[in-house]
């Protein structure tokens, strides 16, 4: 493979990741904002630092440790402070945030998060893996409801890349997505304007009603919906996953960067995926340069974020997950495949499998960490050894 071929494809990972993951969840923090007494322009900062930090940090812990450790901004977390954060305002939420990143940052200092991972089969991590992404490739095809003619050319155009010019894949169903949702009238972009985003710092106040309700909640958020299957995600992919290292960073600069609207970052598992995949590059030892790609879209997401907030706003949310399930189709494969590889783990994994790619969730906690205590409890019932 050409030089040039390399770099495009990682570029191309890299790009579809930080379009996958900003368009996703943008509404999200948007109310999340709005809810504290926020503002449009406050939205826009937070944007803004959140890029910076997830862009530096992904790019840092890549490059030392040469392993695809993409950063992203933690959407369950997000989904829960919209409902956790009212009647709270934006300065007690700052020193909530504070504190969810002081406590990843302690977990990643005592080892305890990855001496408990390190005694999870990869079996069950991947099946996790699995059951967390299943969803979006389902969806791909739930979305053809609204978008038929856009979601199936898209599809079309995967395989077909796949089966001549696998190399440019993703970019293909990309451009050709974007092209057929402009010329179908599925894009306004009448509103847009550029405009400089600017940091605001808020002061912190911490209200211990505010930690409790929500800096606790946010934290057991991000570490079992967000860092657990970032972790298993790393794993399955056959990488040593810096797991101490990546909450030492992450909950630090968390800290630091909260007052100005770094609600919480953590590691990726479903826009990491795509920067771990053959697509990304066929050698497994190279990857890591599409999550440094990555990074540096976020930057320049994070420089251009008050015109990009309404340029996402302006595409299909159709169109956005269905190019994020289409580019996980052979990640989707490859986990399953590996959960189900060695048969004394079969039933374990297929627990895992269907309780993660459940709706469940009990006591604020998501699926994907009941998956994995589903997925052991079975285990140890059903071993004979």
């Amino acid at each position: 493979m050409k030089v040039s071929d390399q770099l495009l494809n990682r570029i191309t990972a890299g790009l579809v990741a930080v379009i996958i993951g900003f368009s996703s969840s943008i509404a999200l923090i948007y109310q999340v904002v709005i809810t504290l007494g926020g503002t449009p322009d406050l939205v826009a900062s937070w944007i803004l630092m959140l890029g910076l930090v997830m862009g530096t940090t992904s790019i840092g812990l890549s490059y030392y440790y040469k392993v695809p450790v993409l950063i992203a901004w933690s959407t369950t977390g997000a989904a829960l402070l919209i409902s956790s954060a009212q009647g709270y305002n934006l300065n007690e939420a700052i020193g909530a945030f504070m504190l969810s990143a002081l406590l990843v940052f302690f977990s990643g200092v005592t080892g305890w998060f990855e001496k408990i991972m390190n005694r999870i089969p990869s079996e069950l991590a991947c099946a996790m893996l699995a059951g967390v992404l299943v969803t979006f490739g389902i969806d791909v095809f739930n979305f053809m409801n609204d978008m038929p003619l856009v979601i199936g050319l898209m599809v079309v155009m995967y395989f077909i890349g796949k089966r001549f010019f696998a190399r440019f894949a993703m970019l293909s169903v990309l451009i050709i997505g974007v092209l057929l949702a402009w010329q179908m009238g599925h894009i306004d972009t009448s509103a847009l304007h550029w405009k400089m985003s600017e940091f605001a710092y808020i002061e912190p106040a911490f209200h211990l009603q505010a930690c409790i309700s929500i800096g606790l909640p946010l934290y057991i958020v991000t570490m079992t919906s967000q860092n657990l299957p970032g972790i298993a995600v790393l794993k399955a992919h056959k990488y040593k996953a810096p797991i101490s290292a990546s909450l030492n960073v992450t909950g630090f600069v968390n800290m630091l960067s909260a007052p100005f609207g770094a609600y919480s970052i953590n590691l990726a598992a479903i826009t990491a995926a795509i920067c771990m995949s053959d697509e990304a590059d066929k050698n497994h030892d190279k990857r890591y340069w599409a999550s440094i790609a990555a990074g540096v879209f976020y930057i320049l997401m994070a420089l251009c974020a008050a015109t990009l907030v309404g340029l996402v706003a302006s595409l299909p949310q159709a169109l956005i997950l269905a190019l994020a399930g289409i580019a996980l189709f052979g990640t989707i494969a490859n986990s399953l495949q590996q959960a189900l590889s060695r048969t004394e783990y079969t039933e374990a994994a297929i627990v895992t499998f269907l309780v993660t790619a459940s709706n469940l969730t009990l006591l604020s906690v998501g699926s994907a960490f009941w998956g994995i205590i589903a997925g052991v409890l079975t285990l140890i019932i059903t071993r004979k050894d």
